[in-house]
């Protein structure tokens, strides 16, 4: 298996903080080999653009787990960004057509919600982009695992100062510590044990 995306996701040698990437193997058999190549800081155009889908691919894994749109949803003008409604629809087609054409299975992650919350609210700045990646995984018949939604049921179940220590600092409302890696991760695995995918073959 491997995971394409940004720092949520990625893999971190400093302590103190960790991506769900990171930490999601111990979740699998000990049989299953998990390749992370998520970056800090990548969208779904960068991280086609340096080649990392590229040098992914020819890893030749049997399932790929691919989760952008926090880089996506920077300003515009930004070398990362794109348009949730056209851009970044056609940069996840591309993730898709050209995972089938290397014989892999793409399952699509949802971004998860920042920890941002607003009124005891947590803020939507996101939706867009997981609306859009709701919507290619629906036309292109691939599995859909909504981790923002189930994040955002966590964070919001715990509010705001309870879940801080899911952060990996106290005023970081995006990256996380090791527990709340940990957590990402175990959500991601609970949406593949629904997602309709044959990998939970290799679940624990």
């Amino acid at each position: 298996m491997a995971l394409a995306g940004d720092s949520t996701v990625a893999s971190y040698k400093e302590p103190g903080i960790a991506g769900w990437g990171q930490v999601i193997g111990k979740l699998f058999k000990d049989n299953a080999e998990i390749k992370n190549f998520a970056v800090g800081g990548r969208s779904t155009k960068t991280f086609i653009a340096e080649k990392r889908w590229e040098k992914l691919l020819e890893s030749k894994p049997q399932y790929i787990l691919l989760q952008f749109g926090h880089n996506d949803s920077h300003g515009k003008g930004k070398p990362e960004s794109t348009d949730a409604s056209t851009e970044y629809k056609e940069f996840l087609r591309k993730y898709v057509d050209d995972a089938k054409n290397a014989g892999a299975q793409i399952i699509f992650v949802s971004p998860m919600h920042r920890r941002t919350f607003k009124n005891g609210k947590l803020t939507m700045e996101l939706l867009p982009y997981v609306n859009a990646m709701k919507e290619i995984a629906k036309e292109k018949d691939i599995p859909f695992i909504d981790l923002y939604n189930s994040s955002g049921t966590l964070f919001e179940s715990l509010g705001d100062e309870k879940s801080g220590h899911l952060s990996c600092k106290p005023k970081d409302r995006t990256h996380f510590s090791p527990e709340g890696a940990d957590k990402m991760a175990e959500l991601v695995v609970e949406g593949l044990k629904s997602c309709g995918s044959d990998i939970t073959k290799y679940l624990k």
